[in-house]
């Protein structure tokens, strides 16, 4: 396997990749790697990336974050400049960072619904009916025989300069859920979280989930090719040779 990969002009990076899956990556270590990527893009360096992590254990706080949704049992947070509440990063789950730079039509929101759109039809294959829920960003799964509805992916984003930066967090394996206890995760206190383990019994390796979502992504975020590329073609100093 190569890594990175590139696909239909987007560059998937596998931090941590360790010859089988995704070895966990520091937290704030991969939020400042995300930061020089992001500079990168921004000044047309680089075409649309997508980050894939995994992290160890770790809640991050957004900007809307309350002090009654942190933590109950004192557990340090990593305050974060991405929209939303609190969450929480750590084995068995898949986050993933694409780095590309919106369009006057293709705004934050829009780019959240093509991030779940891309998840809702990764999950598909596996059995797993996804879908939204009004006025609540993320991946859902409806509730059913004594079961709540339920969050299987959490959405959290920032854009700066045009450019987005965080992303999505997919539970694939059991472990992912657990820790969602000790917060109210993203302030929904009316729900549950799950995973891809929890819904079907057993889940692929997060690597195997993160090539499945290439294709996805590529599909989903193609307006990055065209506002990206315009980036570069601005960055070109005047009066050099455009390409």
């Amino acid at each position: 396997m190569q890594l990175p990969s590139t696909r239909d002009g987007f560059t998937f990076e596998y931090l941590g990749f360790d010859g089988q899956d995704l070895a966990p990556s520091d937290y704030r270590e991969t939020w400042e790697y995300q930061r020089a990527v992001h500079a990168r893009v921004v000044a047309g360096e680089i075409g649309p990336q997508v980050l894939f992590v995994q992290h160890p254990p770790v809640y991050t706080a957004g900007r809307r974050t309350l002090d009654s949704e942190r933590p109950f049992d004192g557990t340090p947070v990593v305050d974060v400049d991405r929209g939303g509440k609190i969450t929480y990063h750590g084995p068995g789950q898949l986050v993933g960072y694409p780095i590309v730079t919106l369009s006057r039509e293709i705004g934050p929101l829009e780019y959240v619904r093509r991030l779940e759109q891309a998840v809702i039809d990764v999950l598909a294959p596996l059995g797993i009916a996804g879908g939204r829920v009004d006025g609540r960003t993320g991946v859902w799964l409806p509730a059913e025989a004594g079961r709540p509805e339920r969050k299987i992916c959490a959405i959290g984003i920032r854009v700066q300069k045009m450019t987005t930066m965080h992303g999505f967090a997919l539970n694939i394996g059991h472990q992912a859920v657990g820790p969602f206890g000790n917060i109210v995760p993203c302030g929904i206190d009316d729900a549950g979280v799950t995973s891809i383990a929890d819904e079907v019994g057993s889940a692929p390796s997060l690597v195997t989930v993160a090539r499945n979502l290439e294709p996805l992504l590529a599909r989903e975020l193609s307006f990055a090719l065209t506002t990206c590329a315009a980036l570069r073609a601005d960055a070109v100093p005047s009066g050099a040779a455009r390409p």
